[in-house]
């Protein structure tokens, strides 16, 4: 079924509550982490920039699957978290920003679409905006 809002996602069972689980949390914060500070130290080529940007990306779900979870939910596709960033948060920027990469990321994971040098090296800036975000969000709740 097709998700237009974050209720539509919980009618559906694509999130629901769940207990918080602090382990998994700081897991997942601690592979993100990891995952960003290699890619910081990666120089960026027309040969590896898809590549980079697949890597911040995995790095914005782990964060974001980290943030759900701290606060009792569980979330079973990526459109659902940028709906929790739209109608839980409040955060239009972050979704539009999220939505973005999510469209960039599918086009090359599903479509074998290669990005343009630029869009990826648009689409890696974007995630490294969201990442800052997130980090900020979660030094709130952690």
């Amino acid at each position: 079924m097709k998700e237009f809002s974050w209720d539509d996602c919980l009618r559906n069972s694509s999130s629901f509550k769940k207990s918080s689980n602090k382990a998994r949390v700081q897991s997942l914060l601690g592979t993100a982490k990891a995952r960003i500070t290699y890619f910081n130290s990666s120089s960026i080529t027309v040969d590896n920039v898809n590549f980079v940007f697949e890597g911040y990306y995995s790095s914005v779900l782990e964060l974001l699957h980290a943030f759900v979870l701290l606060n009792g939910y569980a979330v079973a596709n990526h459109v659902c978290l940028g709906f929790y960033l739209k109608d839980v948060l409040d955060r239009n920027d972050l979704f539009t920003l999220f939505d973005s990469c999510r469209f960039n990321r599918n086009s090359l994971v599903y479509y074998g679409e290669r990005m343009d040098f630029e869009v990826a090296k648009d689409s890696i800036v974007k995630c490294k905006k969201l990442i800052s975000e997130l980090n900020k969000l979660l030094s709130k709740d952690i």
